[in-house]
C-alpha cells in the first residue's frame, strides 16, 4: 500500500506543474496512509522534474519522519495536524499558486459569485490566519478556518492556499479550482462590481455537484 501511494503522490506533483500551480520546489501534495496514523509527503528542496516514488516519505501523524532517504517537507507538520485533527481528509495540498495567492496576500475570501465556486467549495473560499512555517501552526489555521465550513480550500493569509480532500487526488482537484476561480473573479472585479449568488442557489448547486454531478450516480435519474 505505501508504495502504490508513494507513486500516486509523486504522479500528483506532475498535476500541480501541468496546471500552473507550483514554481521550482515550492508546494506539495500528501496523502494519509489507510488504516494507519502516518502521511506519504514530498521531500523538501527536491525539484519537481527530479521526483520519483522513491523520493516520498513517510511521516507520522506528528510530522516526524518514518521512512525514506530525504528530508520532508517544511509544510509536513501543518499537513500532519490536519490529518490529526479531521479524521475525514485523506489528502492535503499546499500551492502557491498565483491569483489564489494574490488574494491571500491582500486577506481577502474569494467571493462566491460563480456556479462554479458553488459546485466546489459551497460559499466563499475563506481566508486563515497568518502563520509561520516550520510547526503545525500553520495547521491549526486551517482546521480553524475549515471546521464547519463547505470550502476545501483555505487561503492562509499573506501565504497561499491549501486545499483538503477525501483523497490526495480530491485535494489536487480542489487546488486546480480554487486556482481557477481565482483567476476568473479578479478579471470580473476588473470589469466593475460583481453580485454573489444568492444563498439557496449556492445550497442547490453545491448538493448538485456533490451528490448527482458525474458517473459515481450515472444509474440514478436525472444524473447527468
Amino acid at each position: 500500500m505505501s508504495d502504490d501511494l508513494r507513486k500516486e503522490v509523486c504522479d500528483l506533483h506532475a498535476q500541480l506543474i501541468r496546471w500552473g500551480l507550483v514554481t521550482w520546489t515550492a508546494g506539495n501534495v500528501s496523502a494519509r496512509v489507510p488504516g494507519e496514523d502516518l502521511l506519504v509527503i514530498k521531500p523538501s528542496g527536491v525539484m519537481y522534474d527530479e521526483l520519483t516514488p522513491d523520493h516520498m516519505v513517510i511521516c507520522d501523524l506528528d510530522g516526524k519522519l518514518v521512512e525514506g532517504d530525504h528530508a520532508p517537507s517544511s509544510d509536513t507538520e501543518a499537513h500532519a495536524y490536519v490529518y490529526r485533527h479531521m479524521p475525514h481528509v485523506g489528502g492535503v495540498v499546499h500551492t502557491h499558486s498565483p491569483y489564489a495567492t494574490a488574494w491571500a496576500a491582500r486577506g481577502e475570501p474569494i467571493p462566491c459569485s460563480l456556479t462554479a465556486m458553488a459546485d466546489e467549495f459551497g460559499g466563499d473560499i475563506p481566508v486563515g490566519p497568518f502563520a509561520l512555517i516550520g510547526s503545525d501552526a500553520i495547521g491549526r489555521g486551517i482546521v480553524e478556518t475549515l471546521t464547519g465550513h463547505r470550502s476545501p480550500a483555505v487561503l492562509m493569509r499573506q501565504h497561499g492556499p491549501f486545499t483538503i480532500g477525501t483523497t490526495a487526488k480530491a485535494a489536487v482537484k480542489a487546488a486546480v479550482m480554487c486556482e481557477d476561480v481565482a483567476r476568473t473573479m479578479h478579471f470580473a472585479r476588473q470589469l466593475g462590481s460583481v453580485e454573489r449568488l444568492p444563498a439557496a442557489a449556492v445550497d442547490s448547486l453545491h448538493d448538485r455537484y456533490q451528490n448527482v454531478y458525474g458517473q459515481h450516480n450515472s444509474g440514478k435519474k436525472g444524473a447527468r
